[in-house]
């Protein structure tokens, strides 16, 4: 039966559950880290760790891109950011640093994106060697896809905080409906979309053709989108809820897998073997890698959602580093001497995954967890 608690006479709500509200329950066979992968496949493409970088400008260029390939995982460059709407965005860059806390993004993000500058960012990532990841907000894919799609990219992310498999825009915009269904199978290369965070989104999602559903808004520190639109649905609530509607879909297909990815509240090595162990499939990680040395925000973090002209629902926050700068290295797979699980990232995920006595990610799906009261 459903968690439910009734708030009033003739209303009950389903209880939810975040991440750090988890544990995990080791079996009785353990195993060496040594022999643990954490390889992801999606499509044709196989990762050495199941991790995308978010498409934030503060964490994501085509320098910070190539990095991040070299370290096992996936960068996403955001095809409406700072580097498709300027030539060289390092005078937007000082202007964020030197702002106060929480300031307005507009005047950096007030120059349109330019579809030549877009074309010319994706030429730059495939000429470096990477696989190219680009993402497209849903209100304007039907417009800048075309260009993406020309000049080829790896595979395509359509993201925005809520998305539904039809996105229907205002009658006084100039902007064509987005129909997820009909653009996806016209394409051949894999499609990621989301976020989303219920069981019927989900699977509305998956039946569109995507090879991965993100899970998730990108909650992190200066995020407000719970204050703006009320939205804050638990992460493994939400992850939960949606590998349920990946078995249904499983079924209904015969047999057709679409990988979860989760955005949103996962700082810690903890955070990201807690998502998995709940069925996501990879995560994806904004805020946790933007105090690396390499970040281009230098030590700042924001999303996309920052820079909405009309409803912005994220701040610019500082990251704390309480020494010098860590390299992405030391980040993601270290090593690391720090002692708070916010390094060495995906070390701590071979090791948690050893330990619970399993081989591989996919096996790690099936670990127990409890409910344990945040300390």
């Amino acid at each position: 039966m459903p968690d439910t608690v009734e708030i009033g006479l003739g209303r009950s709500v389903r209880r939810g559950y975040h991440l750090d509200e988890l544990a995990l329950v080791p079996t009785r066979r353990t195993r060496g880290s040594a022999v643990v992968s954490t390889s992801w496949q999606i499509d044709a493409h196989t990762f050495e760790l199941p991790f995308l970088a978010a498409p934030s400008d503060a964490v994501v260029s085509p320098s910070t891109a190539v990095e991040i390939e070299r370290l096992g995982g996936l960068a996403v460059l955001d095809g409406e950011g700072l580097w498709t709407r300027h030539e060289n965005p390092k005078a937007q860059y000082d202007a964020i640093a030197e702002a106060e806390q929480h300031s307005d993004l507009g005047d950096a993000y007030r120059a349109p994106v330019s579809p030549e500058l877009l074309r010319r960012r994706i030429a730059e990532l495939r000429a470096s060697g990477v696989r190219v990841a680009v993402r497209l907000s849903p209100q304007h894919t039907v417009e800048l896809a075309p260009h993406v799609l020309a000049e080829g990219v790896d595979l395509l992310v359509i993201q925005g905080t809520v998305i539904s498999a039809e996105h229907v825009s205002g009658p006084n915009t100039d902007s064509t409906a987005l129909n997820l269904k009909t653009f996806i199978a016209e394409l051949d290369i894999p499609v990621i979309v989301g976020g989303v965070t219920n069981y019927q989104t989900a699977l509305h999602l998956m039946r569109t053709g995507a090879a991965g559903v993100i899970i998730g808004y990108g909650a992190h520190t200066g995020s407000t989108t719970h204050d703006v639109l009320g939205i804050d649905v638990p992460m493994a609530t939400a992850i939960v809820d949606a590998a349920a509607a990946r078995r249904d879909y499983l079924d209904e297909t015969g047999g057709r897998y679409v990988h979860l990815i989760a955005y949103g509240d996962i700082d810690t090595g903890a955070d990201i073997a807690k998502a998995l162990a709940c069925g996501a499939d990879a995560v994806m990680l904004g805020e946790a890698l933007a105090g690396a040395q390499e970040a281009p925000g230098a030590g700042q973090y924001w999303d996309s959602t920052a820079a909405h002209p009309r409803l912005p629902r994220s701040a610019v926050v500082g990251v704390s580093v309480p020494t010098a700068a860590p390299s992405m290295q030391e980040l993601v797979d270290g090593p690391t001497s720090d002692p708070f699980g916010e390094r060495n990232l995906f070390g701590a995920l071979r090791r948690v995954v050893g330990k619970c006595g399993y081989s591989s990610v996919k096996e790690f799906q099936k670990v127990e967890l409890i409910v344990s009261t945040p300390r």
